[in-house]
């Protein structure tokens, strides 16, 4: 196999990289725009999180290509190509669909609530102003996620296929992999519940699984680099149970999830629990 020809080697400066800038520049955008002050960055410009979403749409494809390449595994170019484009092009349509639904949310827009059942979106006149909402949440929150988290996780398994070595040659994962773990974890499970992405990220998930067992058999198991994503992966499905079991009994988000698989967005709960309970003490 081609993977082991190679000796194994935890790409740490990929991974810190990875996860210093999925906290600070996906996680902690909507963050930035809603401490930062209304007179900074005015609601006709573009605010500090939309900054922060254009250098997440230029850096992110630069690590992922950059993980391709230290890949042991010769990966096919022109899928990595279509994947990469087809995230740059799915990211930048969430950017502007999230940038505006985060400036309503300035302006009363409660996340828990659909979009005709918003106060400041079912009076609109014309009524066909709130069609035209709803096309930008469609934008934002399902053509732009699918375009954006597919390639994302297919680019994640791609590489993952590669990071396998001879079992006589196994590799533990290194202790600064072990510090990386948890907020590695956490990120995915944001990314999980925020982007409403489980049944792509299950997949993905089982997929690693079933790539594990068949190296397995070939005498192959993964080196740390495949180890920090399995384990990775594996804790942010234990914190998605957690968080689903947290809200179970919450009707409101029930209200809003009526889907089979229930998982409320964390910025739902925020809008319902914390935002507007605040306002109102």
């Amino acid at each position: 196999m081609e993977s082991s020809l190679l000796k194994p080697k935890f790409h740490l400066d990929l991974w810190v990289s990875f996860t210093i800038q999925n906290w600070l520049l996906d996680f902690g955008r909507p963050i930035v725009m809603i401490i930062l002050p209304l007179e900074w960055f005015p609601l006709n410009r573009p605010s500090a999180g939309d900054y922060f979403h254009m250098a997440y749409n230029i850096i992110t494809p630069f690590l992922l290509l950059k993980l391709i390449e230290r890949s042991p595994k010769t990966l096919p170019h022109s899928a990595v190509y279509l994947c990469i484009i087809t995230f740059v092009m799915g990211a930048s349509i969430h950017l502007v669909g999230d940038s505006i639904n985060h400036r309503l949310l300035l302006s009363g827009y409660q996340l828990h609530l659909s979009v005709r059942e918003n106060p400041i979106i079912k009076n609109l006149q014309p009524a066909s102003l709130i069609d035209s909402f709803e096309l930008l949440y469609y934008y934002d929150e399902k053509l732009g996620h699918s375009m954006w988290y597919v390639p994302f996780f297919l680019i994640l398994f791609l590489y993952f296929t590669g990071c396998f070595t001879h079992i006589k040659e196994e590799k533990r994962m290194p202790l600064a992999a072990w510090f990386l773990l948890a907020p590695s974890a956490v990120y995915y499970w944001y990314l999980i519940t925020e982007g409403q992405i489980f049944i792509l990220f299950i997949f993905t998930f089982f997929a690693m699984t079933a790539t594990v067992m068949h190296q397995k058999r070939k005498g192959f198991v993964p080196d740390s680099n495949g180890l920090f994503l399995l384990y990775s992966f594996s804790i942010a499905l234990g914190l998605v149970s957690v968080w689903v079991a947290c809200l179970w009994s919450d009707q409101v988000l029930r209200k809003k999830y009526r889907g089979v698989i229930y998982i409320p967005e964390p910025w739902a709960f925020y809008t319902l629990h914390i935002r507007d309970k605040g306002a109102s003490a």
